[in-house]
């Protein structure tokens, strides 16, 4: 099985569509212009077989632009064939078209994005929030949505306070150290920097 005879079959079918094409372990990516993806997504499912989304997923890349990017998974469930196609949004307008009308397990994959990101989907049919409650002002997976939380006020519905992060399992910092030190359920808030490679236990 060649891994990028689809995304060559795309990219020969849509030339002008293709923004970039990576291959990584024997995974094809294409990043595709938004505007491309209802039709290339129809074409990979109808002329390609990919008849099953596995999920999709966001980034945001916070400080860049465009910031967002809206990753699909996608496989043909015979062969096991994966491919991943995505789109990159800017913070301005971070909307593109659902595809709840090729894949219909795609309607609660892009309602949990647009409730933990905000990127709205054109066309869905039931765009609500699916975690958070109807009105709750934020995106909490947003990388400038803090940690801790934000304090929120709707009367009659819902309340939140920022939440105390010791014990917490997202205390962590940037280290050269190894994954043993990075992890995040292996320090608590207040404990020492660990420096480089030196674990905390030893720098006391």
């Amino acid at each position: 099985m060649n891994p990028s005879a689809p995304a060559e079959t795309i990219e020969a079918r849509f030339p002008d569509a293709i923004i970039e094409k990576c291959l990584f372990r024997d995974e094809t990516t294409l990043v595709l212009r938004p505007e491309s993806l209802v039709e290339i997504a129809s074409f990979a499912r109808d002329g390609l077989g990919f008849d099953y989304l596995v999920d999709i997923s966001s980034v945001d890349h916070l400080g860049q632009e465009p910031r967002f990017e809206v990753v699909y998974e996608l496989c043909v469930l015979e062969s096991c064939e994966r491919l991943r196609l995505k789109v990159r949004l800017s913070e301005d307008a971070p909307e593109v078209a659902s595809v709840v009308a090729i894949w219909p397990t795609a309607n609660w994959h892009e309602r949990e994005v647009f409730d933990m990101m905000g990127i709205r989907f054109s066309g869905h049919p039931d765009l609500r929030r699916i975690l958070m409650w109807e009105g709750y002002p934020y995106h909490p997976l947003r990388k400038d949505f803090p940690l801790a939380g934000k304090s929120t006020e709707i009367p009659d519905v819902a309340f939140t306070r920022p939440a105390p992060l010791a014990g917490g399992p997202f205390v962590t910092v940037p280290t050269k150290g190894t994954s043993i030190i990075r992890e995040p359920r292996a320090r608590r808030a207040g404990d020492p920097i660990p420096r480089n490679n030196i674990p905390l236990e030893e720098e006391n």
